[in-house]
């Protein structure tokens, strides 16, 4: 069973997803079904992408009931202006009723956008187009704008985030707004010759990545590791045999100083 985080509003988010950022085509579909055989059930999409067909044909090619695949899309700002037409594209294009997830993928210009726009969002999310709300590169002064002008915060921030990005002080102003911490990019952001990292792979017997995603399993962070490799794909997310030492957590944060 897939380790999950729970969202403040009693939801919860698989804690390892897939990422498709720069996968199209029947790469995309032959990646999400091997991710969705590997018992990825989380798969990360945007609009942006243009791939959103691609995922949604994997899923329901996988045979997984609907509820069983948790999908996140995103709203690129400059179509704040078309948000509920944009997403029931995005829901035509994946072959479903609803996402599980709707992210503004970085903040629109200007507050009052961000604030109309996140109005939006509210109401598409209490038609049942999406069942949770969340934002993706903003910061915790923008969130906290949100919550002024639309009375609620969103789920989830999805920022850029690995070991050489760790900063307790932003993760716990996330925790503070009850907002979950979602990490993109883990792998190209981190340095995987990192001694921390390779000194901790070999004493698990695990790889680098293992050691990585694990890292932001143990803190919490959901990760939504990406590959084409149907190996590394199955790798990514067989990190449930072992554990990280508290010595091994803080020899690895250390590499965010």
């Amino acid at each position: 069973m897939t380790k999950t985080v729970s969202f403040a509003n009693g939801g919860e988010i698989p804690v390892i997803g897939f990422g498709t950022w720069q996968i199209t085509g029947q790469t995309c579909v032959d990646a999400v079904r091997a991710a969705l055989r590997s018992d990825y059930r989380h798969v990360d999409t945007a609009t942006m992408y243009g791939n959103e067909a691609e995922v949604g044909a994997a899923w329901q090619d996988s045979g997984l009931p609907r509820d069983d695949v948790f999908l996140t899309t995103k709203l690129p700002p400059r179509l704040a202006g078309e948000a509920r037409r944009t997403l029931e594209q995005s829901l035509r294009s994946l072959g479903t009723d609803h996402v599980d997830l709707w992210l503004i993928h970085w903040p629109p210009g200007g507050a009052d956008a961000s604030a109309a726009l996140w109005a939006e969002f509210i109401k598409t999310r209490d038609a049942g187009l999406t069942r949770y709300i969340g934002v993706s590169n903003y910061s915790p002064a923008q969130i906290d704008l949100l919550v002024r002008t639309g009375g609620e915060a969103p789920v989830l921030n999805q920022i850029p985030f690995g070991p050489n990005d760790w900063d307790a002080e932003l993760v716990n102003a996330h925790v503070e707004r009850g907002v979950v911490v979602e990490g993109y990019s883990g792998f190209k952001r981190t340095d995987l010759r990192a001694p921390a990292l390779v000194a901790a792979a070999r004493a698990h017997g695990v790889t680098v990545r293992q050691v990585v995603v694990r890292w932001h399993v143990q803190h919490d962070v959901v990760v939504i590791p990406k590959s084409k490799t149907p190996g590394r794909i199955a790798a990514n997310i067989d990190v449930d045999g072992f554990a990280l030492t508290a010595d091994e957590m803080a020899a690895i944060d250390a590499l965010g100083s």
